[in-house]
Parts: C-alpha cells; sequence; structure tokens
C-alpha cells in the first residue's frame, strides 16, 4: 500500500528534509517497500501548487532527495508508490494537481467504471489510468458544484463513491 507524508508548516515556511530522508522511518526508506513512484508536492510563495515526481522509487530517485533538501514551503504532501491501479507512469504518479489543489491517496476504489460514466465531461481533469485521480477529480468537481467549498466537496464525493 502507498506511503504519505503531510505536513503543515503554519505561517513560515519549513523544510520536511527530516520526514522526507532523515528520520528512522523516512519515506525514501518506505520507498523500498513502496518502490513505483514518488512525488513531492508544495505551495510556493505565491500560493502556486508545485509538483515534483517520478515513477521511480525515491532511494533510486536523486531529484526525491534534492527537492527534500531544496523545497521550503508551509505546506508538503509527498508520496511514495506501490501500483494497484495504472501504469509506472508519470501521469500515474502522485501527488496530482487539479484547479490549484493537491491530492494523493492511499488505498484502491473498486468500479472504475462507474465513476468514470459518473465523472462525464469531468473526465478531462484526469490524465491517468489511477482510481486516486478519478476520486480527485470527482472531489473537484463536487467542489465546484458547491461554489468552492472543499469540505462540502469532499463529503459529497466521498458519499457517492461510499454509495456505489
Amino acid at each position: 500500500m502507498c506511503r504519505l507524508f503531510a505536513m503543515s508548516a503554519g505561517a513560515r515556511p519549513l523544510s520536511a528534509e527530516f520526514w522526507l530522508l532523515d528520520a528512522p522511518d523516512n519515506l525514501t526508506l518506505q520507498s523500498h517497500r513502496n518502490p513505483d513512484g514518488t512525488g513531492l508536492g508544495i505551495f510556493d510563495p505565491q500560493g502556486r501548487a508545485v509538483v515534483h515526481k517520478a515513477p521511480i522509487s525515491a532511494f533510486s530517485d536523486a531529484d526525491f532527495a534534492y527537492e527534500s533538501r531544496r523545497e521550503r514551503s508551509r505546506m508538503f504532501l509527498a508520496h511514495v508508490r506501490f501500483a494497484s491501479t495504472g501504469a509506472l507512469t508519470f501521469a500515474n504518479t502522485h501527488p496530482f494537481e487539479q484547479e490549484g489543489r493537491l491530492f494523493a491517496h492511499n488505498g484502491g476504489l473498486a468500479g472504475l467504471s462507474q465513476l468514470e460514466h459518473e465523472l462525464g465531461e469531468d473526465r478531462v481533469l484526469v490524465e491517468g489510468e489511477t482510481d486516486s485521480e478519478r476520486l480527485f477529480a470527482l472531489i473537484t468537481r463536487e467542489t465546484r458544484r458547491r461554489d468552492g467549498d472543499l469540505r462540502a466537496g469532499i463529503v459529497a464525493a466521498v458519499s457517492w463513491v461510499a454509495e456505489h
């Protein structure tokens, strides 16, 4: 199963280097068990989402180590992937960005054809093959339908998944 790291640093940009590279069970070490992709998402000083990712393991990705040391942000989202749905490609590597938000997911969803049907024209938000990105597209659509209320969008999307 995939592994996630998320951190809110409060008002002051910080580094996540310790948790990603140096902690006793850091994300790079966990990537030995989850070798199918690695990604790091942050928000820059202007609040724009920035994603660094590759369909290789964090332990073999020099860019992941470099970005983990270099990036400073108030928010971090990192992911090491154990692929369940979708090939080992850039498009299937987390985190995903849609409309200025970042998303990574740990787990699996059944009924992808039903979810794709539900997405309809919002399927254009999905670049890859993963269940995770499809769930994110549903959240994005439901958030839009609720005038940007992210909490309500998440509740609506997850409720739809639970019902179907």
